[in-house]
């Protein structure tokens, strides 16, 4: 067992949610964005002093980054620097070209040399900070993103972060809704109304100045600053309740111990066979991810043979079913096994052997405004080269892992626009996708207990298993809690409320065969 020294608690008794800022908090983007900005205002200082007949002063990362430029919108910080040294310029428009001698045109330069540098190199992530989050997921918190850059969902794709968060607020939102940049609090309010949680019952982590004056103007339940430099005190000054150099040092409720590594099911099959022992065994998966490697584009996530028998000969002797965000059709359509039970779109719409169907009525009423929403994203997004929006029964899911880095500001700035039309709906997360949802209080781990309740597997006698590689699968896992057995597929250790793991589908193939005796009453051997 590892123990990590803690310096704080984070407790569920006092807090709902945890929003983290991105850059030098979850990333290690700040001194990327740091030098961007250098050597965009290095540039064009040097060019103006020589016309103005000054001596150049250069940028000065230490002071005037993180006073007039760290934390704010990109083009708040080109004005807020230009005005301490008494320059003016004028606004531009959000299409200048890069360099061009106006606000929008400077930043529009430094994001270019931002975007360079994390397409050549990747970001750099924080790796206590990630199992931070693993940690508030798998004891139930609810979290978020929030960022005043409009790269956020570059920079979470290129670290593999995007589905870690349940709701993620950054500059195209800003823009889109009119929020105000830092030190005012709207950013972190619009997190907390998303997430639905008073800003008293959430936690704001935050490594820049007017971020915490942001946390603290907001009246957040607990305000964090990361020092990462160490300077605790500037943040303590402007608004942090507590003060850090890392989020290693923050616990989660009373616990200070971190499981970094979960038992391989498939050394643990002895185990499982005694928990089984007198009891009917069930198995819920995921599709992608669990059942199929993660490709590209939903289509090419095409179940193996080997695969499919594996399930074909444990449905013969147990309940299986499948739980996935795909729509009812497509996942059915993609397993092709009759002997199963499957739950389509996070299952909301259920359908198995015997005539089985549970349609959510609350789901239904969303379609005529799905519907409506897909047909604009289509319209709006058809020129994007790369761009898929695929229409699920109760979702719509814009896939843009094919778009252009560069471009990516735009879908989301469009999928925001549009979205901001349709309040009925929110918008989730996933790898490389946006998704509009129904904006209501429903995910894997209810469908799981409604498939246990309508198929009368909600008892005792019961062990059932629900096997998942992603973060939705945290519901499900927790959801089992105490009356099933939860396993994680991953490639990489991070906390979860799983009790076993696996590495891979072909992991899961081996263990589900393993399963079959089991189901059959013989036992293991």
């Amino acid at each position: 067992m590892v123990y990590k020294k803690t310096a704080y608690t984070i407790s569920k008794t006092a807090f709902d949610a945890v929003i983290f800022d991105l850059d030098g908090v979850v990333t290690d983007t700040a001194t990327v964005h740091a030098e961007a900005w250098k050597r965009m205002f290095d540039e064009f200082l040097s060019q103006y002093a020589a016309r103005q007949n000054l001596s150049f002063q250069p940028f000065d990362i230490d002071r005037d980054y993180r006073l007039y430029v760290d934390g704010k919108p990109r083009f708040d910080g080109v004005k807020s620097f230009l005005q301490s040294r008494g320059i003016e310029l004028p606004e531009g428009q959000s299409d200048d070209l890069s360099g061009t001698e106006t606000i929008n045109g400077l930043g529009n330069l430094k994001n270019d040399y931002f975007l360079k540098y994390i397409q050549e190199h990747g970001a750099e992530v924080y790796r206590s900070t990630v199992d931070l989050i693993h940690c508030l997921k798998k004891h139930g918190f609810k979290t978020s993103i929030i960022s005043s850059s409009k790269n956020c969902a570059l920079i979470l794709d290129s670290a593999n972060l995007s589905d870690l968060f349940d709701v993620r607020v950054d500059g195209v939102d800003s823009e889109v809704l009119g929020i105000k940049g830092k030190p005012a609090p709207d950013i972190f309010l619009e997190a907390a109304r998303q997430l639905k949680v008073k800003p008293e019952r959430a936690v704001v982590i935050e490594d820049a100045i007017s971020g915490v004056q942001a946390g603290r103007a907001g009246k957040f339940g607990l305000v964090i600053g990361v020092a990462r430099t160490g300077d605790k005190e500037s943040l303590l000054k402007n608004g942090a309740d507590a003060a850090v150099e890392d989020l290693s040092e923050i616990g989660v409720k009373d616990d200070i111990e971190v499981i970094h590594t979960l038992p391989s099911a498939l050394d643990s099959v002895n185990d499982i066979a005694n928990q089984a022992m007198g009891k009917r065994i069930a198995v819920f998966l995921d599709y992608d991810g669990t059942l199929t490697p993660i490709v590209e584009t939903p289509d090419r996530a095409i179940i193996s043979e080997d695969m499919r028998e594996a399930v074909i000969k444990l449905s013969h002797y147990c309940t299986v079913g499948i739980i996935s965000g795909r729509d009812l059709k497509d996942v059915q359509r993609m397993v092709n096994i009759d002997s199963i039970v499957y739950a389509g779109s996070h299952g909301f719409d259920i359908s198995g052997p015997e005539g089985l169907n549970i349609k959510s009525q609350a789901g239904t009423e969303f379609l005529p405004v799905l519907d409506k929403a897909e047909k604009e994203l289509s319209e709006k997004l058809r020129f994007i080269e790369g761009m898929l929006v695929e229409r699920k029964k109760f979702a719509i899911a814009i896939h843009y892992r094919l778009v252009n880095p560069e471009k990516i500001e735009l879908v989301e700035e469009i999928v925001d626009k549009v979205a901001s039309g349709y309040p009925e709906l929110r918008k989730a997360y996933g790898k490389k996708i946006f998704e509009l949802q129904p904006d209501i209080d429903w995910h894997k781990g209810r469908a799981l207990l409604t498939l246990l309740s309508e198929l009368k597997l909600d008892g005792g006698e019961v062990l059932p298993f629900y096997i998942g590689d992603d973060v939705t699968d945290e519901d499900a896992f927790r959801a089992l809690k105490g009356r099933g057995t939860g396993i994680v597929v991953w490639d990489e250790p991070y906390e979860t409320a799983a009790s076993y793991s696996l590495k891979n589908p072909e992991e899961v193939r081996e263990f589900l065969l393993k399963l079959v005796p089991l189901c059959k009453g013989g036992g293991y051997e």
